[in-house]
């Protein structure tokens, strides 16, 4: 990071958010793999081959944790895990269209909603636990040119 480093508070905060989200998609890839038919139900029709695309996204998540907790694959599993939450917004997006023109799904708009809103936060949150961003503790004047330490 460029200019002060964080203050301890900040970095304690850095690192619970790591080991939280890292516990989350870890649980997450599991499930993926495990009981695959659940997120089969949320996958957009255009998706090739969803149940192969399941298991993929399965061991993404859990590779995604694993970096968050290897100092040397942090920044990048961060970018990564964030390039990721992007990447499944549209599932997000068709889970919550299904319960709301379907009535399937099992969950309501109290859990629809708040989950896409919440998606840029997920972004974030992988960002700021890989160490790619400070904000809004403190912003950066330039990117690193490295994504490995």
């Amino acid at each position: 990071m460029n200019g002060t480093p964080l203050s301890r508070r900040a970095e304690r905060w850095r690192t619970g958010l790591r080991w939280v989200l890292a516990a989350a998609y870890l649980l997450a890839g599991v499930l993926h793999l495990r009981s695959p038919e659940p997120f089969l139900a949320i996958t957009p029709d255009w998706v090739p081959d969803p149940r192969a695309v399941i298991a993929v996204t399965g061991m993404c998540e859990i590779a995604g944790a694993i970096g968050m907790l290897v100092p040397r694959l942090r920044r990048l599993a961060g970018i990564l895990l964030a390039l990721y939450a992007l990447c499944v917004f549209p599932a997000n997006v068709k889970h919550a269209i299904d319960y709301i023109t379907l009535g399937r799904g099992g969950l309501t708009l109290w859990y629809h909603v708040p989950r896409l809103l919440m998606q840029p936060v997920i972004v974030w949150w992988a960002l700021f636990a890989g160490g790619v961003v400070d904000w809004p503790l403190r912003r950066h004047s330039y990117p690193r040119a490295s994504l490995l330490r």
